[in-house]
């Protein structure tokens, strides 16, 4: 019901936190018009763009992206387009973008980024003019899609309507009055709401003017996914019943584990690329481990010793911080170095 720029900046600044190399934006304007802004690096310069430049609007999607495909410069920041009628956000790895770029080249499609998110977008406008329907043109594209994917998808011949899908990424609706949100995370959606349906593996969301939300399943039935209200941090600042939050914090680890590995596997091997753009090249010029830290990150880093050393075969040392850092190590070439802080705040690892 309001124009969405300032509400899609707001949720941006509340993910920074993830790191990112790129933010952008794309706005449906009252004529049906896509309008688009994108900066290299923190949101402060997409803001800038758009002081210059507003984007007016009541529908609209907004990324921050962390390069996997491509370099991090304005031409493969997110939402990317195909033509100007439609621009998707996408959060993980398409593994067979290749095979898919091809197809779509020689069917006369131009691509203008080295990332493999604009196959999604392209992928989608082939099966929309097929279709002539977002919700359809998204349940036909992400059948052929392998690998992890969050999806937020816009079109300015249904200007009133945003769709979103996920496959082992995680995407929640957000529930307002007489309006309707979609983000990777509850936190980027808190100023507007504290209502959520959390999708499910392999749900498809179509949200439309006025609030509507139908969800439909992998297999394309409409389902009705329940709303859960947010307790605002609550659970975070509170022990929750327990004796104390160490207790609290051995209880979360399955969801902490689960939230970990989201968007890096598929239902075979882990994403590479999402350790970012030269993990590839990298990986295979690794022949032993250097992991380094301090109390109790140390003694996870003895247990990645132990996994890396049986599954991976490759040498692992492990290492105290306060201690490597002032002795003189011997480090060959082709050693893999890891930091490891609970805190993030742990000088010497720092």
């Amino acid at each position: 019901e309001r124009n969405v720029q300032n509400i899609l900046l707001e949720g941006l600044r509340r993910l920074e936190y993830r790191g990112y190399d790129s933010a952008g934006m794309a706005v449906l304007s009252n004529d049906a018009r896509l309008n688009r802004q994108r900066a290299v690096g923190k949101v402060a310069a997409l803001e800038e763009r758009l002081d210059e430049s507003p984007l007016i609007g009541t529908v609209g999607i907004a990324h921050t992206r962390w390069a996997t495909h491509g370099r991090p410069n304005e031409q493969n920041a997110h939402p990317h387009q195909s033509g100007d009628s439609l621009a998707v956000v996408h959060n993980g790895i398409i593994e067979n973008h290749e095979r898919l770029k091809a197809e779509l080249e020689g069917q006369g499609y131009v691509f203008t980024s080295e990332t493999d998110t604009e196959v999604v977008a392209h992928l989608l406008a082939r099966e929309f003019n097929r279709s002539h329907d977002l919700l359809a043109a998204v349940q036909s594209a992400v059948a052929t899609l392998e690998g992890a994917y969050a999806l937020g998808v816009v079109h300015k011949q249904q200007p009133d309507v945003i769709v979103g899908a996920r496959k082992g990424s995680p995407l929640v609706v957000g529930v307002g009055i007489e309006e309707a949100f979609l983000a990777s995370d509850p936190l980027a959606l808190l100023q507007v709401t504290d209502r959520f349906i959390y999708l499910q593996e392999g749900d498809v969301v179509r949200l439309a003017k006025g609030g509507d939300i139908a969800v439909h399943d992998v297999s394309g039935q409409a389902q009705a996914r329940p709303v859960q209200t947010y307790e605002h941090g609550d659970g975070v600042a509170s022990k929750d019943g327990y004796r104390h939050f160490m207790l609290k914090e051995i209880h979360e680890q399955p969801q902490v584990i689960a939230a970990t590995l989201e968007g890096r596997l598929t239902e075979r091997h882990v994403l590479v690329r999402s350790f970012g753009l030269e993990a590839e090249s990298l990986f295979a010029q690794v022949r032993q481990i250097h992991i380094v830290a301090c109390g109790t990150s140390y003694h996870a880093g003895m247990v990645a010793r132990y996994w890396l050393e049986r599954y991976a075969g490759i040498p692992t040392q492990v290492e105290v911080a306060s201690e490597y850092r002032y002795r003189q190590v011997v480090v060959p070439e082709g050693t893999l170095f890891v930091t490891l802080s609970q805190s993030g705040e742990t000088a010497d690892t720092l």
